[in-house]
């Protein structure tokens, strides 16, 4: 143990450090949007509202398709560990938060994914050998498809000696999808007084790893949090899939005016949209216990945990008050929970404000566009 609080930059992850480099891809991506203007007499183009967002589209005459490319990140190392210690691989599981990763993005404009391709890249084709092990990453896989009310297409399985570690794989897709018809488009169309619903989370999702791995170095993962479960067991319970929620959502016809998948930065996620507005939170979940075990051990403060992870809120939904209730009923027909967990409101300037626990992150903390 130190006293030193631990940081998620100081893991090795800096936001800091990447969003410049992501801002940059942005620039040079719009750069080549005309290209697809020569496609069925000019039919096609990019929706340049998408870009920045966690999901692209292309506007079609009746639809807009979208594309989305995500990563597991480091969960799987956990998995790898536990599996020494345990025998169970836990691959199912991380094959779910691979999926989720991807169609959780995909689904915050409003698009439902047709089909998501798997990315799966070894430093070893020995990594084969393990029947076990690659039979429960595809079952998970088939099973996150289906929850995700998608289709498996396909993928690639590149070996990638000298790149990738022997016995580590890097596990990443990407997905297809579709707005249809074009009115359920989930533009950024925030008004002040909007209620913010929220989405309970699984668990740690797949945000926060490298931080969560270096207290495992600490602690190692058997060792045991206030609900009885070892701690590496806790991280790997798979993310929360809420494709049916904006499905239904929709279904229902009750206009989503936004909505924010809130993985990397945290709860600071929650202003992604261009304009300013403050998003007061005035009631907090109480976080699943792997959490605060990360939060002592560390130690890590609050205003890190709630800036990185998602804290035991993994989406939210912008709507009308009069639309908040229907939204967190269609929530809880999925089983999935929600809340209302605040409102917006347009001041001039751009914040998120957890008033339960006195924080506050101003708009340049979050740097994605």
């Amino acid at each position: 143990m130190t006293d030193q609080p631990m940081t998620y930059a100081g893991s090795g992850v800096s936001y800091d450090a990447m969003d410049p480099f992501k801002r940059a891809c942005q620039l040079a991506g719009l750069g080549t949007a005309g290209n697809i203007q020569r496609l069925a007499n000019r039919e096609f183009k990019e929706w340049e509202a998408s870009r920045g967002e966690s999901a692209y589209l292309i506007e079609a005459a009746d639809s807009y398709l979208a594309h989305v490319e995500e990563g597991l990140g480091t969960k799987n190392l956990v998995a790898d560990a536990m599996y020494a210690l345990t025998g169970k691989s836990y691959y199912d599981q991380v094959a779910q938060d691979t999926v989720a990763m991807i169609v959780n993005d995909m689904i915050t404009l409003g698009a439902l994914p047709l089909s998501v391709a798997m990315h799966l890249a070894v430093g070893d084709s020995a990594w084969f050998d393990d029947e076990q092990r690659w039979n429960d990453l595809i079952k998970g896989w088939a099973t996150a498809c289906t929850l995700a009310r998608c289709v498996w297409g396909g993928g690639e399985t590149p070996t990638l000696k000298d790149v990738v570690i022997p016995g580590a794989v890097v596990l990443s897709g990407s997905a297809m999808g579709i707005v249809k018809p074009k009115e359920r488009l989930i533009r950024s169309n925030i008004q002040h007084g909007d209620a913010i619903v929220m989405l309970a989370s699984s668990g740690v999702h797949a945000n926060g790893l490298t931080l969560a791995r270096k207290i495992a170095e600490r602690t190692g993962y058997h060792t045991r949090l206030s609900d009885g479960r070892m701690f590496g067991e806790a991280l790997l319970d798979p993310t929360a899939i809420y494709v049916p929620v904006v499905e239904d959502c929709q279904e229902a016809g009750i206009d989503l005016h936004y909505t924010v998948n809130v993985t990397g930065h945290g709860w600071r996620k929650l202003m992604r949209a261009v304009e300013p507005f403050v998003y007061w939170v005035n009631w907090v979940p109480e976080p699943q216990p792997v959490f605060s075990f990360i939060q002592e051990h560390g130690p890590v403060d609050a205003e890190e945990m709630y800036g990185n992870y998602n804290m035991g809120a993994g989406f939210a939904l912008y709507v009308a008050y009069e639309d908040a209730e229907r939204v967190v009923e269609v929530a809880s027909q999925s089983g999935i929970q929600g809340w209302i967990a605040g409102h917006i409101a347009k001041t001039g300037d751009k914040r998120v404000v957890i008033q339960p626990l006195d924080l506050s992150y101003e708009g340049e903390t979050l740097g994605v566009r």
